[in-house]
């Protein structure tokens, strides 16, 4: 959808902002452009829209030269999200989010309506919010404001830059949450700009990390965190890379144990041959747990001494999360369900798989195989 050709970026200065930058973006796909301040970042997004004309090198849009295109009409079909937001402030929050259908000749009904539709699309009930002005919301509010009005008039490309730098963390990790259900739903082409590594691995399909001016490695955030190219990218994602790849690698099956298993309906075991037991209905799907001193009574069913399971998560959610969960739980394991909404148990995940999936999942990335094809070593005590 966007590609850049050879693109380098000089003021009369002499300062090289962009040098010889060559990458492609595909359509659908989020790639976060992170770095320090002055690297090229933004620079390179302000390139895609001709806010910044390039020195040389070519830019496409979905195979035609932007260099070709009316500015003002190019930018009518990106959408553009900013830090500050830039909402009118004399305009109400439904009609700045139909400011630019209704400059490309919408009629007004017709603009309203898709800004209505838009407002619930990042949360903001049209019927609460539609007839405020920007003075009466929140930062955060404002920021989802912003992001309707650039997806208003349907662009193909969306370009952000530091779109929620603005705001505290809470709202901020809200927010994010909030733009990544979204781009699931609408799969826009987006570059996003920032400077904080967590939130452009959180975020992008794919991280380009800049330099002075160029792009220092591109590629899945598990492998720039698992396998930076460089000195400067292992300096810059930090130390504790690791402990960021966490929230990237997913919970696979082969990540988890089989405990021991009993159903509601069953007599109490006489013994569960561990300190506790997963707890299923007739469809296998998770109840709760129940533990070995419990079993012992040995008088009544499991559905009568089982336990609510409060740790648990569906198979793909990040070890992040999963990490978190045991901590706030202080559990010494979680129970993962299949994704498909019907609850079926597949297993537990302790912290010593949490360990395992992690250390695979860098090994993985690092010799470009599948994660199930790695091989652990592990200290023997023979």
């Amino acid at each position: 959808m966007i590609r850049f050709e050879h693109v380098t970026k000089q003021y009369a200065d002499g300062t090289t902002a962009v040098d010889d930058l060559s990458f492609e973006v595909a359509e659908g796909e989020l790639i976060t452009l992170v770095g320090p301040s002055g690297c090229g970042k933004t620079t390179t997004m302000k390139m895609v829209n001709r806010l910044i004309e390039p020195t040389s090198g070519r830019i496409l849009l979905d195979g035609d030269d932007i260099a070709g295109v009316d500015p003002v009409e190019l930018r009518r079909r990106i959408g553009y999200v900013i830090q500050q937001v830039g909402l009118f402030p004399h305009r109400t929050v439904l009609d700045n989010t139909a400011t630019v259908p209704h400059l490309l000749g919408v009629k007004r009904a017709k603009a309203r309506a898709r800004a209505a539709e838009l407002l619930d699309l990042v949360g903001l009930d049209p019927s609460v919010y539609g007839d405020r002005y920007p003075d009466q919301l929140s930062g955060g509010q404002r920021q989802r404001v912003g992001v309707a009005r650039a997806l208003a008039a349907d662009p193909p490309v969306l370009l952000m830059d530091e779109p929620f730098g603005a705001v505290d963390p809470v709202v901020r990790e809200r927010l994010q949450s909030e733009f990544l259900r979204l781009q699931q739903s609408v799969r826009k082409t987006v570059l996003f700009v920032t400077h904080d590594i967590e939130e452009a691995v959180r975020l992008g399909d794919r991280i380009a990390v800049y330099g002075a001016g160029r792009i220092e490695q591109l590629d899945t955030p598990s492998a720039v965190l698992g396998a930076p190219a460089n000195e400067y990218v292992a300096d810059f994602v930090g130390a504790d890379r690791g402990l960021k790849r966490l929230s990237v690698t997913p919970i696979e099956e082969g990540d988890l144990e089989q405990p021991p298993v009993v159903h509601l309906d069953d007599p109490l075991p006489r013994d569960l041959g561990a300190r506790w037991a997963v707890v299923l209905d007739r469809d296998d799907n998770l109840h709760g747990w129940i533990s070995a001193e419990h079993a012992r009574v040995r008088t009544g069913t499991v559905r009568e001494h089982a336990r609510r399971m409060e740790a648990w998560l569906p198979v793909g959610a990040p070890l992040k999360q999963a990490f978190a969960t045991m901590l706030q739980h202080d559990a010494g394991w979680i129970a993962v369900i299949d994704d498909a909404g019907e609850g079926r148990f597949l297993g537990v995940l302790t912290p010593s798989r949490l360990h395992e999936a992690l250390r695979r999942s860098t090994a993985a990335d690092a010799r470009d195989i599948a994660r199930a094809d790695v091989r652990l070593e592990t200290v023997s005590n023979h």
